[in-house]
């Protein structure tokens, strides 16, 4: 089977996963439910939960944990989906399409977009609380909750927004490029990766090596990105080109132009490659399948 089709093939079980997660649309607040449900299906890779598994087929040693392996993945694909729903807002990047259709305060209105977004992240947590159960490892699960705790927030994912928001229209150095960056790109797939080391059974010293792969891999993907602002096709990256010149972004390609930060991108790909040789790899199959998958995402044209 080629790397594509295998893509689509496990993307496709990671989103069946968080679908079967999903609240029921029912009762008094079936409306707010609705609104949640719509954004969690309106697409997008599963690239969060999909990390989750493989990182966990790759260091697994016996099957454990599975029943917190399912919910652990539908709960950072959760958080993930409530931050695009605050990000649309008019109040910050004020978009009314994502993936084609209207985002989620265009189709329920400003408030729902709101409650929806802060629903998700509750209900995020709820998914992953019920884990504390008797198929699972109670410990493993404690630590794997302090991940997704702490990845998504102040010194995470949100910390990063906040800066971002912050420092809109201005020009910024390197070291709060990164920052933003590092946090608001890369604390979510870290917390993804670790999460599935975690609930394999890997020890501290494995699973800080695994944030660290993650942390090369969220910033090649972003300066990527950057990249594609200005050598990308409209049509093919599903966005306005040039938009980060248009609105006053710094980027690596502001910083450094264009062949400077390819040159960046691929240096990280390759610590983002040598480390993860390094891990006690259970499964290879995993472990090949990982080692594409870094190399797609980061030397994507879309």
């Amino acid at each position: 089977m080629d790397f594509m089709t295998l893509l689509d093939k496990k993307a496709q079980t990671a989103q069946d996963t968080v679908y079967s997660l999903l609240p029921k649309e029912e009762g008094l607040q079936k409306g707010i439910i609705e609104a949640m449900n719509y954004s969690m299906r309106s697409g997008g890779k599963r690239l969060r939960p999909l990390f989750i598994q493989e990182f966990y087929n790759l260091l697994s040693k016996e099957n454990i944990n599975e029943d917190a392996l399912r919910r652990f993945m539908a709960a950072i694909e959760m958080i993930h989906t409530y931050s695009l729903v605050h990000d649309d807002l008019p109040a910050m990047d004020d978009d009314e399409l994502r993936r084609g259709m209207p985002t989620t305060h265009v189709k329920f209105g400003y408030a729902a977009a709101i409650l929806a977004g802060d629903g998700l992240l509750n209900y995020a947590y709820e998914v992953a609380s019920e884990s504390f159960n008797e198929k699972n490892d109670i410990q493993t699960v404690a630590r794997a909750i302090k991940i997704l705790a702490k990845k998504p927030g102040i010194s995470g994912m949100l910390g990063g927004q906040a800066v971002d928001v912050e420092n809109d229209d201005k020009t910024l150095d390197e070291q709060t490029l990164n920052f933003i960056y590092e946090l608001k790109t890369g604390a979510l797939l870290e917390a993804s990766m670790m999460i599935g080391a975690v609930l394999a059974g890997a020890d501290d010293s494995q699973v800080e090596k695994v944030e660290k792969i993650a942390s090369y891999v969220g910033m090649a993907f972003q300066i990527q990105d950057d990249i594609l602002d200005v050598t990308g096709d409209a049509k093919e990256i599903g966005k306005p080109v040039n938009s980060d010149e248009k609105n006053n972004k710094t980027t690596y390609v502001t910083l450094y132009g264009v062949d400077k930060a390819s040159q960046i991108v691929a240096s990280l790909s390759n610590k983002a490659v040598n480390l993860l040789d390094e891990l006690d790899v259970v499964n290879r199959d995993s472990y090949e399948f990982i080692k594409e998958l870094f190399i797609y995402l980061i030397h994507r044209n879309k």
